[in-house]
């Protein structure tokens, strides 16, 4: 890659597939704002669409070989991206140079400092407390996030500053293609089936991503969570590697002593061990400190832990970074507040998997009081579902009442026998109070139905559901209610 503010040869004029993704638009922002000409193409108009529009980049709705300039230098692919797409066939018949995503996001992090965040669960979030609070701090760094800060199209940014923060996806082991000076690991479980068949394919992969690493670097990790710690154990002992944990573990280096919920805040003090070799340590010397997360939930705050620790690995005065955090008010879809209406909260969240989906309800809790927690589950994937049904039904079984519909497929073909019954029935044996409800259209009647001043309604899930929001909002507040 050039250096910053301009783009190299092969992603002078890229062209995006599918370049409204919460991944991919966010690398294309970036090639547009250092001064690419971008073009694209997805299956449907969007406000993201619309801010790339902004930037400059010729967005095309709908698929088609014509959409492929002729001087396009590139064509810019993520591993949703069927090989039989007319457009990367086009590509492939032109001689174009096809780029995975993560090489074009290696790319821009290309002469930075790279913060590259990792984990199962808590990598959009953690990223998008890095940008946040670095900025506030005045430190301009650029970032690419998997989700949208506020407005649309705020999921990256090209900064002016030395240090870039990015989120680092393992799914399809694309973060092997990063070398990060500080590699956050928040935790470590067994996820994306179609990649991973096994607890041990995912250690290794990940050893992989701490082995990019860059020479006199850190790895943040984890000081509490089991696959963390087990991952820590397999690599340490590397010369030229700082291994920095944070947690509530007594031995942690960034210890956690207290989370205090306040609502839907909280306020966290964490200590500075004082052992021999730990630059934190040295640069603060055992210190304690208390800072607010303006986001609710215990998981939240230790996320914020982890991007204090990170932040400090690069310099950064702990004690400058952890008040700035609390200017991270959140991320769109992660427990985000979409409206309230006839005294009934609706709050949107990203959570997918079995171990997100009970951090969401157990941080939510907090904020119901007296009222009821009520979710609207769309699990997300045939193989995760197949996987993980179980967990997910057991999971829900902490909320006072769930509605549950068909699995969003997303990339994946169906699954003989893999249906949301096994979540439901799953849910079921836990004496949750769960509905199976095919016909979308029909939730917010449901749930409108369902509410009653004081509750809280979470639509959950990775897929469409999130539009449900507004349409139950909608319902709530009309006259015949």
């Amino acid at each position: 890659m050039a250096p910053a503010g301009t783009a190299s040869d092969t992603l002078d004029r890229p062209h995006f597939i599918g370049i409204g993704g919460a991944g991919m638009s966010g690398v294309a922002k970036v090639l547009a704002m250092r001064g690419a000409r971008v073009s694209g193409s997805d299956t449907k108009d969007s406000p993201i669409v619309g801010a790339l529009r902004e930037l400059g980049a010729t967005v095309h709705i709908g698929h088609s070989a014509e959409n492929l300039a002729a001087d396009a230098t590139s064509v810019v692919v993520s591993s949703a991206i069927r090989d039989d797409n007319l457009e990367l066939v086009t590509a492939r018949e032109r001689g174009i140079p096809v780029v995975h995503r993560s090489d074009a996001l290696a790319a821009l992090m290309d002469g930075s400092r790279p913060i590259a965040v990792a984990g199962t669960h808590g990598k959009t979030t953690t990223t998008s407390m890095l940008a946040v609070s670095l900025r506030t701090l005045g430190l301009d760094p650029s970032y690419v996030i998997g989700g949208d800060l506020d407005a649309p199209g705020s999921s990256a940014l090209h900064g002016e500053g030395e240090i870039f923060v990015a989120e680092a996806d393992e799914s399809d082991r694309s973060f092997h293609k990063y070398a990060p000076e500080v590699a956050i690991i928040l935790n470590v479980e067994l996820d994306h089936h179609a990649n991973y068949a096994s607890m041990d394919e995912i250690y290794e992969s990940y050893q992989t991503f701490v082995g990019r690493i860059r020479p006199g670097g850190a790895l943040v990790i984890s000081a509490d969570h089991p696959g963390a710690r087990e991952l820590t154990a397999r690599v340490g002992g590397r010369d030229g590697l700082r291994v920095l944990t944070y947690g509530e573990d007594a031995g942690a280096d960034v210890r956690v002593l207290a989370i205090e919920p306040h609502g839907l805040t909280s306020e966290v003090t964490v200590r500075l061990a004082e052992s021999p070799g730990s630059r934190l340590a040295e640069s603060l010397d055992g210190a304690e400190l208390t800072f607010t997360v303006s986001v609710p939930g215990r998981h939240y705050a230790l996320n914020a832990v982890a991007a204090l620790t990170a932040g400090a690995a690069l310099d950064v005065p702990a004690a400058e970074l952890a008040p700035a955090l609390a200017s991270y008010t959140g991320v769109k879809r992660r427990l985000q507040l979409k409206g309230v209406a006839a005294g009934v909260q609706v709050i949107d969240s990203y959570a997918h998997h079995p171990t997100e989906i009970a951090a969401d309800l157990e941080a939510i809790r907090g904020g119901a009081g007296e009222g009821r927690v009520l979710v609207v589950f769309q699990p997300h994937l045939f193989s995760r579902t197949q996987e993980l049904g179980t967990e997910m039904g057991q999971a829900l079984a902490l909320a006072d009442a769930s509605v549950v519909l068909d699995i969003y497929p997303a990339r994946e073909d169906p699954v003989p026998g893999v249906t949301s019954a096994l979540i439901i029935d799953a849910a079921a044996r836990h004496g949750a109070d769960v509905t199976a409800e095919r016909d979308r259209n029909a939730v917010p009647e449901l749930i409108a139905g369902m509410a009653k001043p004081g509750d809280l309604v979470l639509t959950m899930g990775a897929g469409d559901v999130t539009d449900l929001g507004p349409e139950i909002l909608a319902r709530l507040q009309s006259p015949e209610n």
